[in-house]
């Protein structure tokens, strides 16, 4: 759950004061005050004995609910100890049904289970349990469903308040420690507002003025997650508190309560709503680049990792409070980048931190473009990461273009920063930089160095599209030239860079050197030894042609058409499906020039269309329905007439069969009917009955949502299905098969194809559709369901 900012009490202490004159009832102890004596031990051994054994009390067949209750909140602390294992346990039916009983004892006596749950905090020997006590209690006071603080009395608010304080005093396991800083900031978000824990903040300054590591580090803990509140409360303490930051980040040899320290600063640096309150912390980053670099030299990695996410963190929310220090820090970063000694996340993370600022145009406009040395510099790592990449052979032997062998971590994030430095620093700023770097790559003889400069080229082009348009020749040049390099990856960069190029710099590439891109393309589709060659060469085609008009590519059809003829009868799938998609781009560009091939192409299309039976096969299928129905859109209803009343019975069979739920022929289905559809207009008519019952079915999918706990072991992201995102709010994490809403919102959006293309044929349908796109206007999980459903509303 977010902590929400909320009007701030007034404070009526001085610092001093708190330190000083706490009045509180919690003795700052480090010895634990709960010690058990032998026959408990002995005792608390039996009852582990006897829970093991299976002798579960609440489980008794001949207990009512009430009486199970009964014993779980009673005297003997047995049986709530059962009922909180049992929530860990990997028995389904055990586990759901102590949640059952759980659940009764929240809803019974709420009293009685908190006071239950920090009494194991309190006594339990057994970390997990208190760990799972801690979860359990912390969900409790989390402002949602299940909140129940406001239902607690008085004196169980006082008691779940002191134990929480004092078992932070003396827990000495680590990540339960964590856990119960986690629980004591979700509490105090929620009821600080009301000055509903005077004593915390006193608490927590006299935890960070103490001596002991664990302290303070739970004191930072706490007041990082609370910043957002607790900021406008001790905004006028900010000489105070700048003094504590400064004297633990410079002082302490503790490697945690510095980590910690960190993260209470830049959090309470971001909730400063005023520059000049956080202009006095600014000197402060000596320090806080101290806590990173003293991690690096002791070999902490992990520590050092943990620090520099959280000044990425700085550098993206508040990005001119760098300013005043930017050479330095940007230099350390670069310093850290390059290191090879050091771990990839290490140099990764440094890497992120440069590009994150260079990404905070509207907090910090201009502010690294000032910086040409590092922008240099940051451009050469990144081209050395993209060395980072073998020649494994099994990209050469690859089913799918999907397949990545031999390209490293080191590779993809040089890749993504490329990209992400040229979109937010621009062409005026990289193009030169770019300019004098790739000619070396170029020139030197290892194909990695070719095979990066390409690639660099394909990364940076769509965010220094203005300027490389004023540099056309060159950029064309310079990629066409390695069309003939020894390498075949090499070879494949060039074309992958074309493609992209294509996209970007499209149409201004298309106009001016279509002479000389079209023919490369076709000479590449003969690189028989080399299928991924061919396959993404008919790839670069769609490309090209998306942004092409109907002029400029006809003279060249006649070659390339019959290269891509060749393609589809070739014995590779990938290369058969990328000839599918490059003819079904050719057909839709050429429209009506298009029909002087119509012959020789339609009965290969068919016969792919009729024979790709195979599980295997499910790809190339759906891209023959999807080829076959743009071909018939560009030829128009006379030339397609007859071949169309032969495709449309094929995809009614398959309509009528069953089909998996990941399987693609679904959706270019959908898809593929609606194209039919416009092509032959009224004539379709006949078919909507057998056409609208599945895209209505798809149309009501609904939402496939998890949700779990972020605390859960049981992770959404460790799912084998890849259409399956995941976002975590909170302490919730929410999993989305975004599979199912691309099936809805294309299901959507041909209903609205079909209303457009048949007028008032569509008629008889509108009352089956109404219900179904109506209620979509607040479908919030998809923007294009919500167009979809306002398009078809009008």
């Amino acid at each position: 759950m977010m902590i929400h900012k909320n009007t701030a009490i007034q404070p009526t202490f001085s610092l001093s004061a708190l330190i000083t004159s706490l009045s509180l009832k919690i003795p700052l102890s480090l010895s634990k005050t709960n010690t058990q004596n032998k026959t408990e031990e002995k005792r608390k051994k039996k009852k582990q004995r006897e829970r093991e054994k299976g002798i579960i009390f609440i489980a008794a067949a001949d207990m009512d609910q009430q009486s199970q209750l009964a014993l779980i909140l009673g005297p003997d602390p047995a049986s709530f100890e059962t009922l909180i294992s049992h929530l860990m346990s990997s028995s389904n039916e055990q586990r759901s049904h102590a949640e059952a009983l759980f659940n009764l004892c929240k809803q019974s006596d709420p009293d009685a289970l908190c006071l239950r749950l920090v009494h194991l905090l309190q006594v339990c020997a057994q970390p997990e349990t208190r760990a799972m006590a801690t979860i359990l209690l912390r969900k409790l006071l989390t402002r949602d469903d299940s909140y129940i603080w406001p239902r607690l009395n008085i004196s169980t608010q006082s008691s779940v308040k002191l134990v929480l304080l004092s078992q932070i005093q003396v827990e000495n396991t680590k990540t339960l420690s964590k856990k119960l800083c986690d629980t004591v900031a979700e509490l105090a978000s929620s009821i600080l507002p009301e000055n509903g824990w005077p004593e915390l903040l006193p608490f927590m300054f006299q935890c960070v003025s103490s001596d002991s590591p664990r302290l303070q580090e739970s004191a930072f803990l706490i007041f990082a997650q609370l910043s957002q509140y607790v900021g406008d409360v001790l905004t006028p303490f900010i000489k105070d508190l700048h003094a504590v930051f400064l004297k633990c980040l410079s002082e302490s040899s503790n490697a945690d309560v510095k980590i910690a320290a960190l993260n209470a600063v830049i959090n309470f640096i971001q909730c400063l709503t005023s520059s000049s309150d956080r202009d006095r912390f600014q000197d402060l980053l000596p320090a806080m680049m101290k806590t990173l670099t003293e991690a690096l030299n002791n070999g902490n990695e992990a520590t050092a990792q943990e620090a520099l996410e959280l000044l990425i963190e700085l550098a993206g929310t508040e990005p001119r409070f760098l300013r005043k220090q930017l050479v330095d820090v940007v230099g350390s970063m670069l310093q850290i980048a390059e290191a090879e000694s050091l771990e990839e996340g290490t140099r990764h993370l440094a890497i992120e931190f440069v590009i994150t600022l260079a990404e905070a145009r509207e907090r910090a406009p201009g502010m690294m473009r000032k910086l040409p040395q590092f922008i240099s510099g940051l451009f050469a790592i990144l081209m050395r990461l993209l060395l980072d990449i073998e020649d494994d052979a099994a990209w050469h032997t690859a089913e799918t273009e999907d397949e990545d062998a031999g390209e490293t971590s080191n590779y993809s994030i040089g890749q993504e920063c490329l990209d992400r430095l040229a979109i937010s620093l621009g062409g005026n700023t990289i193009v030169p930089v770019a300019s004098e770097q790739l000619p070396a790559y170029l020139a030197a003889p290892e194909w990695q160095k070719h095979h990066a400069a390409l690639i660099a080229l394909a990364q940076i082009a769509e965010g220094c599209a203005k300027v490389m348009i004023k540099n056309l020749e060159q950029v064309v040049s310079m990629v066409l030239n390695s069309f003939h390099d020894s390498h075949p990856r090499v070879r494949w960069a060039a074309i992958n860079a074309i493609g992209q190029l294509s996209t970007d710099l499209g149409p201004d590439l298309q106009n001016q050197y279509h002479q000389r891109v079209l023919p490369a393309l076709a000479a590449a589709m003969d690189d028989f030894q080399n299928p991924r060659v061919q396959a993404h060469a008919a790839s670069a085609v769609l490309n090209f042609s998306e942004n092409c008009t109907p002029e400029i590519l006809t003279p060249y059809l006649d070659g390339i058409v019959s290269k891509l003829l060749v393609l589809l009868q070739n014995g590779k799938q990938m290369v058969q499906e990328g000839a599918l998609t490059a003819l079904a781009s050719v057909a839709d560009s050429s429209q009506e020039h298009f029909q002087k091939y119509y012959d020789a192409v339609m009965p290969y299309l068919k016969t792919i269309l009729v024979n790709a039976t195979d599980k295997s096969n499910r790809m190339l299928r759906a891209k023959s329905m999807e080829c076959i129905s743009l071909v018939g859109m560009a030829v128009g209803k006379e030339k397609f007439r007859d071949d169309a009343k032969q495709v449309m019975e094929v995809l009614m069979s398959l309509q009528g069969s069953q089909m998996e739920t990941d399987d693609p022929t679904t959706s270019y289905m959908l898809q593929a009917w609606a194209r039919l559809c416009k092509c032959l207009g009224q004539d379709f008519l006949p078919y909507m009955s057998v056409v609208m019952p599945p895209l209505l079915q798809s149309a009501q999918l609904k939402p496939d949502v998890t949700i779990t706990s972020a605390d859960s072991d049981n992770d959404i992201e460790d799912s084998d299905d890849e259409s399956m995102e995941t976002i975590t709010l909170g302490d919730k994490r929410i999993g989305i098969k975004t599979s199912v809403l691309e099936e809805k919102a294309t299901a959507c959006n041909m209903l609205c194809c079909y209303a457009d293309e048949l007028k008032e044929g569509f008629f008889p349908w509108i009352d089956q559709v109404a219900p179904t796109l109506v209620p979509l206007l607040k479908f919030y999980f998809h923007e294009e369901v919500r167009k979809a459903a306002v398009s078809e509303c009008l």
